[in-house]
């Protein structure tokens, strides 16, 4: 019988973590019911309370498989499936996302091949960057009505930019050189020797804008509502499901 190689006997142990922490899970929260126990009164007055709790992974699965079983219903403004919330939500995010990516990388590159332009453009890109995303949301709920997208939008480009100008600043001298003496244009010159090896800090700036923008959509469409992934947990918390 042969051995397991590293990547199966990672899959075994990840896999046993899982089912480790489900059942300590499991037996450190008993099951609750969501709704105490009624007197007749309360039931025919409606004066019953809700109780709070962390659910057992058993009622989330039961949970999780009932919404995921009809992912997309629709039954009126505030009562979607979870399939049509997620739907919003990533077009919200890829809406905000490319938008700051059609900003953020051709101003990078001008940034990172001008010095007279990196110094007049740093001291706003220092101040407005450790900005919390969050915090642009009451001005961009008051001058915008896709606030959330240009929400996604100023905490994506930051990255993108940043990453950008570094990348394209940081190509070795001798090759654009060669491409003076070839007399390629600026233009010619930027997308055959400078984007392709500035494209792997590109790249990266571009992986983190999309983390942070997937992080900040959930807690914005908290605050705008009505429909979203962000909404519909904080609907399903204020249900107490």
């Amino acid at each position: 019988m042969s051995t397991l190689s590293i990547n199966q006997r990672a899959a075994l142990l990840s896999v046993l973590m899982l089912v480790v922490g489900l059942l300590v899970w499991e037996a450190a929260i008993p099951a609750q019911k969501a709704v105490e126990e009624l007197t007749e009164y309360e039931r025919l007055t409606g004066a019953g309370s809700a109780k709070a709790g962390v659910p057992p992974p058993s009622d989330v699965i039961a949970k999780a498989w009932e919404q995921l079983s009809n992912p997309f219903y629709d039954a009126g403004p505030n009562d979607k499936g979870i399939g049509i919330q997620i739907g919003y939500s990533i077009y919200r995010v890829l809406t905000g996302y490319f938008l700051a990516a059609l900003v953020a990388i051709p101003f990078g590159f001008l940034i990172g091949m001008s010095q007279v332009a990196y110094k007049a453009f740093n001291p706003f890109i220092q101040v407005l960057r450790p900005i919390s995303p969050l915090a642009w949301m009451p001005l961009a709920l008051f001058i915008i009505e896709a606030s959330a997208i240009f929400v996604i939008f100023i905490c994506s480009i930051w990255p993108m930019l940043i990453n950008t100008a570094f990348g394209v600043a940081g190509v070795r001298e001798d090759w654009v050189n060669v491409a003076r003496t070839h007399e390629l244009g600026p233009i010619k010159t930027a997308f055959t020797v400078i984007l392709p090896a500035a494209a792997p800090t590109i790249v990266t700036g571009m992986r983190i804008s999309i983390g942070i923008a997937w992080l900040v959509i959930v807690a914005a469409e908290m605050l705008v509502g009505g429909t979203g992934i962000g909404y519909y947990v904080w609907n399903e918390w204020n249900n107490l499901d």
